[in-house]
């Protein structure tokens, strides 16, 4: 049922500016700590919106955040704005057409992430002006969420320490507060030093680097066996050690992504993984060093910000689409299958409905986990301070983050509806938080009570810098 939120208006006034950031960012895909237009674009309406702006956090150049309000409780709404690589996708189609040959694209919809949680920024700001409340908000334009552990650094760094809770979203094709279950995880670079020499004449004279990196895969794949579930491994050849196969290859490299339902798991398997590489170096008679790429914590969840969430998103009620944006839908759900569509629904424990284009329901918070967890960054926030995602519906049931299909979603009015949901959301978690103050009180409560169970420990070694320009 639909209540009258005061704040919800001052989302509704500001709408068409946010979704025109939203098309820019799409329009101008960037990668991973190089989202220079993006960030600009962003760190611009900041300035337009009147907030007070501070660049390069943490000392990264793509990394602003505005702030607003005087007094009171720090509220941190959290952005995104990186693209993916071979994603490149025409917007308003339901076939795939790339604008440029293995180009980047918006696939997972952080043009919508960022503009919602700025629009959010933007509403908890002019409402705090309007009633002459004491509060601050920040707007956090977060890059290189995609595998560049950027909120990490920025965690690190201690640009949390004196917020109070921080709240933000991610685009899908459902509406649900988050479970707040992901998977730990870091990016270790093992770069294998051998000899050089010529493979016919004098094979016993060199040290293959190329022949340890695939003695080191093998011993993690007959590690995988042996496990804890739930936990993941995947690599990467970054230097196969050249394109000559008469010369044996002295230096090569290669990326394992270590993943882990927890930072102790994660802990633990890293320092197996590590071993397996020393052996892999004895066996191949090279030497090998290791560089951490990035890494990111599994999220914690805040079940009194969950709760506060999900009575805001009931009483908005589901994103209002209307024909238009079901007939695209469904002509997007023709390239997907049904295990695909069926998906979606098994994420939320319900059974599949194969014919409902859009969703048209909020799923209950409490709900069986049916596993299956990527990873992110807002993960480290969430051990920061109490933390609380929503997942809102910007694109046809069944559609895959990560894909074209996703990507030519990223424009559509039903994109714009789903965003501008999404900041409706956040920006009455938000007000209810300033409100109430004992829903910081029990929120911050919470979360001490977790870390004490659980301490924090940073998984990127002090010393490590982002991986800007790598």
């Amino acid at each position: 049922m639909r209540n009258d939120n005061p704040i919800w208006p001052f989302v509704d006034a500001k709408g068409p500016a946010f979704t025109g950031l939203a098309d820019r960012v799409f329009d101008t895909p960037e990668l991973a700590y190089g989202e220079v237009q993006s960030c600009a674009a962003h760190t611009q309406m900041l300035r337009e919106q009147g907030f007070r702006v501070t660049e390069s956090v943490a000392d990264i150049p793509t990394a602003v955040m505005g702030e607003a309000g005087e007094g009171g409780p720090i509220i941190a709404i959290l952005g995104e704005y990186d693209a993916l690589p071979s994603l490149s996708q025409e917007a308003g189609l339901a076939e795939p057409k790339q604008i440029a040959e293995h180009g980047f694209g918006h696939g997972c919809g952080h043009n919508l992430l960022g503009s919602a949680a700025l629009s959010a920024a933007t509403a908890v700001k002019d409402w705090l002006e309007a009633e002459g409340i004491s509060g601050r908000v920040r707007y956090y334009g977060c890059p290189a969420e995609e595998g560049g552990a950027a909120k990490t650094y920025m965690v690190r760094d201690g640009q949390f320490d004196d917020v109070d809770i921080a709240i933000t979203w991610h685009p899908a094709s459902f509406n649900a507060v988050d479970d707040m279950r992901s998977l730990a995880n870091t990016r270790i670079d093992f770069t294998f030093h051998g000899k050089a020499a010529h493979a016919a004449v004098a094979p016993e004279l060199g040290r293959s680097a190329l022949d340890a990196i695939e003695l080191m895969n093998i011993g993690v794949n007959y590690m995988r066996e042996h496990m804890p579930d739930g936990s993941r491994i995947h690599y990467a050849y970054l230097d196969a050690g050249g394109i000559a196969p008469n010369v044996v290859q002295s230096k090569a490299t290669v990326r394992h992504l270590i993943r882990s339902p927890s930072l102790q798991g994660l802990a633990s398997l890293v320092e197996r993984v590590r071993a397996i590489a020393d052996g892999a170096a004895l066996m191949s008679g090279t030497s090998v060093t290791s560089k951490v790429f990035s890494a990111v914590s599994n999220l914690t969840r805040n079940r009194p910000l969950s709760e506060a969430m999900q009575a805001e998103f009931e009483a908005l009620g589901p994103v209002p689409f209307d024909a238009d944006d079901a007939a695209f839908a469904t002509r997007i759900r023709e390239s997907l299958s049904r295990e695909d569509i069926a998906d979606t629904f098994e994420r939320l424990a319900m059974k599949p409905d194969y014919d409902k284009p859009l969703c048209d329901f909020i799923a209950p918070l409490d709900r069986p986990f049916m596993g299956g967890m990527g990873s992110t960054d807002v993960g480290d926030v969430s051990w920061a301070v109490p933390t609380v995602q929503a997942r809102v519906a910007t694109c046809a049931v069944g559609t895959a983050l990560h894909s074209w299909q996703q990507t030519a979603q990223g424009k559509a009015p039903a994109a714009h509806k789903g965003m501008l949901h999404a900041s409706k959301v956040m920006a009455a978690t938000a007000r209810a938080a300033l409100l109430d103050g004992s829903l910081i009180a029990v929120a911050k409560q919470a979360h001490a009570d977790h870390l004490a169970e659980y301490p924090y420990v940073c998984p990127i070694p002090a010393g490590t810098t982002p991986p800007i320009g790598k």
